[in-house]
């Protein structure tokens, strides 16, 4: 299972109880020291990770700049821990959270770089330069293209929140991007400290599935997102890197971020409980 259907995440996620995806952003001034000694500190501390956390989440999301920083190595390093998962975790879903999207024949060699060379099942992509730069991610059915609508940090308020015509800009994003060819591909990133929009947001993609980064460090709050934002299908990936990949720096840190990993996972539990008692 090298693609991963929506149909199949969802199985993933009510056979673990968990709509977790685990960032794996790697710096290596925060890794435990004695992985520096490895031939290659990123991927062994990656396959660490992987095999102590993997029963506790459904995805994982390398951030390409964390690989791209460390040049050709750094690369190698991505294509080893994509390796790893599709071979030995197939069942996990894949983000390249690469934040692409350029003009069409550029887009289309970022999609055939991400989906074909490197095998990932989704990759995070801007919409701001609109339809051409976005559907050749899409052209590739049996993947996903995860387009940026709300975001975490403090600069989404400069763009995204204003007004134009009397809709505010993410909300035409929303709303155009499902005028796409194949939008049912689409996966959306919203952020979890913007919990309070989710409403609006599902009233224009209710079914679509959310990748909602901002959990933990940033203060997002997971029963808020979930209140707002789950649907029948669940709909949600909650994504935390640095909370759960640096738990520890000790020699016990796949250990910590396994136990990391488990309370977000037994926190997702009861919210699933919550949400199909209450449903």
């Amino acid at each position: 299972m090298t693609n991963m259907t929506t149909n199949q995440l969802i199985e993933q996620i009510h056979k673990k109880k968990s709509f977790l995806c685990i960032g794996l952003d790697v710096d290596l001034n925060k890794i435990p020291k004695h992985l520096l000694e490895e031939e290659d500190p990123i991927f062994a501390f990656n396959k660490a990770i992987i095999d102590k956390t993997h029963h506790f989440c459904v995805a994982y999301k390398p951030n390409t700049a964390f690989y791209e920083a460390y040049g050709i190595k750094g690369w190698l390093a991505l294509e080893k821990t994509i390796k790893y998962l599709n071979n030995n975790y197939p069942e996990i879903f894949t983000i390249a959270d690469a934040k692409r999207g350029d003009i069409g024949n550029t887009s289309s060699m970022y999609a055939k770089a991400f989906f074909e060379d490197l095998g990932f099942d989704s990759v995070t992509v801007a919409p701001y330069m609109g339809k051409d730069s976005v559907e050749p991610f899409l052209a590739f059915k049996d993947k996903h293209t995860i387009l940026l609508a709300l975001t975490s940090n403090q600069g989404a308020f400069d763009f995204q929140t204003k007004t134009l015509s009397g809709i505010e800009l993410y909300k035409q994003v929303l709303e155009t991007s499902k005028t796409w060819d194949n939008s049912e591909n689409l996966m959306y990133v919203v952020g979890a400290t913007k919990a309070e929009y989710l409403v609006d947001i599902r009233k224009i993609i209710p079914e679509s599935f959310l990748l909602v980064p901002g959990v933990g460090a940033q203060g997002g709050n997971l029963q808020d997102v979930c209140k707002f934002g789950m649907n029948d299908s669940v709909g949600l990936l909650i994504n935390s890197s640095r909370g759960i990949i640096y738990a520890s720096q000790n020699d016990d840190f796949a250990e910590a971020a396994a136990e990391t990993a488990r309370g977000l996972q037994m926190q997702m539990k009861t919210e699933l409980l919550r949400y199909y008692d209450e449903g």
